[in-house]
């Protein structure tokens, strides 16, 4: 009776072993100081140059360290934790070594105001070669110099969410694991293969190999998106914040379409907005 109540009170099932295990490993999980060497290149991997040459990258807060490691796309070699920060047993369960910080120091690594106290090291996925993904069907996204993080990280998502076969990150675009970017996603860095790269070099070799390339482009005589006819391999191409998709390749590649509107309010869709309804109107 005795051992009855104790197995209840610790929420243990005695007939489970591996329950057993799983509750002790966990119990016994504790972090370890970061070391200097750690710290170093913590604080390296802010910038583009060193997150590049280091194939790492940070990724901040509770609800995006949880879906990374949830997700498995990308991998985790470390949590770095802040001094006094509670683990949560969700992310302790993956297994993944601790490492602690001084709040001085963590907050010198994080990229917000008011971190969550928890931040992952990831290894960058490999990056999608050209002569892969054009072998694939679908659709892909490119995006021309879209700059701000937010909307980066907008994009990827939505893209992600709509199951394109991939990802084209124009020159002048904001680097795709800039510590904004990857908070923006909310868990979906590495779900979707990315190519960085000329898209002036790499649209007109996909259009020869079969791909429809669309730009989206709201100016006169670009064509209703939604009048589209179904085709099997296609490239939606996005363009710059302030100054849309450059002339270049508005004259060499592709149609212009258009997502219809009323422009009386305001001038334009969001560019993270216009790629999801366009998505949609691809897919549906």
């Amino acid at each position: 009776m005795l051992q009855v109540l104790i197995v209840i009170i610790l929420g243990l099932n005695i007939q489970n072993p591996d329950s057993l295990n799983l509750q002790k490993s966990l119990a016994e999980m504790t972090s370890t100081p970061a070391s200097s060497r750690q710290l170093t290149l913590y604080r390296k991997l802010n910038a583009r140059k060193y997150r590049m040459q280091e194939k790492m990258f940070l990724a901040e807060g509770e609800r995006c360290v949880e879906q990374i490691l949830e997700n498995g796309k990308t991998e985790v070699i470390e949590l770095i934790t802040e001094q006094g920060y509670e683990l949560p047993v969700y992310m302790q369960r993956f297994g993944k070594p601790v490492f602690e910080l001084t709040k001085q120091d963590f907050m010198e690594i994080a990229d917000t105001d008011n971190p969550q106290g928890v931040i992952a090291l990831c290894r960058m996925p490999e990056e999608e070669g050209a002569e892969k993904l054009i072998k694939k069907s679908g659709v892909i996204l490119a995006v021309d110099a879209v700059q701000d993080p937010g909307n980066m990280g907008t994009i990827l998502r939505t893209t992600s969410w709509f199951g394109a076969a991939g990802m084209i990150a124009g020159k002048g675009s904001v680097d795709v694991y800039h510590p904004k970017v990857v908070r923006s996603t909310a868990g979906a860095t590495g779900a979707l293969p990315v190519l960085s790269g000329d898209l002036m070099e790499f649209l007109p070799a996909f259009e020869k190999e079969g791909w429809e390339i669309i730009l989206l482009d709201g100016s006169d005589g670009a064509e209703d998106i939604r009048k589209l006819p179904r085709h099997e391999k296609r490239i939606l191409v996005a363009g710059n914040e302030a100054n849309g998709i450059q002339q270049n390749l508005l004259r060499s590649v592709g149609k212009r379409v258009l997502i219809p509107g009323s422009n009386e309010a305001v001038e334009s869709l969001n560019v993270g907005i216009a790629v999801g309804v366009a998505l949609f109107s691809l897919k549906s």
